[in-house]
């Protein structure tokens, strides 16, 4: 099961991790309201295609989405595209809604919101590998444990 395996990968990495199962939610507030948290602290795991086998993941606050021209001018490329959601699962070992780089079959680069970045007491919550399931830990430490590229690429939605 991919949740065992993104839960395993979490607790291996030393963080301090917080689990919450609340089951299958149909909106990004109420996800967050399920776990007790604000939109922008929920963060969403987006796999973006680079080239041909070459991906990354994406950290974005729920409150923000990819800005694209930005993203393509920070990896020096003129074409970005998301995956279909097969491929995004052979790629990461999870479904669409799960994804998670803690625990994926490739450790693929990561980039992270800026917005995500600077405040050493923030608390995030990302996918644990199933539907429903989340991981909470301290933002700044996910970040460096991931070894994530900070960098202005998303912005408010709307």
């Amino acid at each position: 099961m991919s949740e065992q395996r993104a839960i395993a990968a979490l607790e291996a990495s030393g963080l301090d991790v917080e689990i919450t199962r609340h089951g299958r939610v149909g909106s990004l507030a109420e996800a967050a309201a399920a776990r007790g948290i604000e939109p922008r602290d929920l963060v969403k795991t987006l796999v973006v295609r680079r080239g041909e086998g070459d991906y990354l993941f994406v950290l974005v606050p729920g409150d923000r989405e990819i800005s694209w021209p930005r993203l393509r001018a920070l990896l020096g490329v003129n074409r970005l595209s998301m995956p279909d959601k097969e491929v995004a699962r052979d790629v990461t070992g999870y479904e669409c809604g799960t994804i998670t780089p803690f625990g994926a079959t490739t450790a693929w680069p990561v980039v992270a919101d800026a917005s995500l970045a600077g405040d050493a007491a923030r608390r995030i919550s990302i996918g644990a590998g199933a539907h429903g399931v989340a991981a909470t830990v301290n933002a700044e430490a996910a970040l460096a444990h991931l070894d994530a590229r900070i960098a202005d690429v998303a912005e408010l939605h709307g």
